[in-house]
């Protein structure tokens, strides 16, 4: 497992906070987590376990996904990180639009990318 960059991913998280407007205070009350720990957190100062990500990016209403590749817990899917950012960066859509694009954008590349391998398979399989 890669190493947790944490003043990254703190900066992150602020980041995300204070594009949803939403104090230290209300993030920390919806993630179920102190207000002191969610501000050691977004200093890089704590290395927050798998399920404090997860309730951190239910509080931000973002995919937990989202937080694991910032913390180097996953690997970032393929895809187009514009199209992702772009996303999430538009203030015309709710957060649960946010969501839900990100997590079709995401169906797609899975499916995509099982579709591709399945074609190499079968192509592979030609040649023998």
């Amino acid at each position: 497992m890669a190493k947790i960059d944490t003043t990254k991913l703190g900066e992150y998280i602020r980041e995300q906070r204070s594009s949803a407007h939403i104090s230290l205070r209300q993030l920390a009350k919806s993630a179920d987590i102190s207000n002191p720990y969610l501000s050691q957190v977004e200093r890089g100062l704590r290395k927050p376990s798998a399920e404090i990500l997860a309730r951190i990016a239910s509080g931000l209403t973002i995919s937990a996904e989202t937080l694991y590749v910032r913390a180097g817990l996953l690997e970032e899917r393929s895809g187009d990180q514009s199209v992702m950012d772009a996303i999430a960066e538009d203030d015309t859509l709710t957060e649960r639009q946010r969501k839900a694009l990100l997590e079709i954008y995401a169906a797609f590349q899975t499916e995509n990318s099982a579709q591709q391998q399945l074609a190499e398979d079968n192509h592979e399989e030609e040649l023998t």
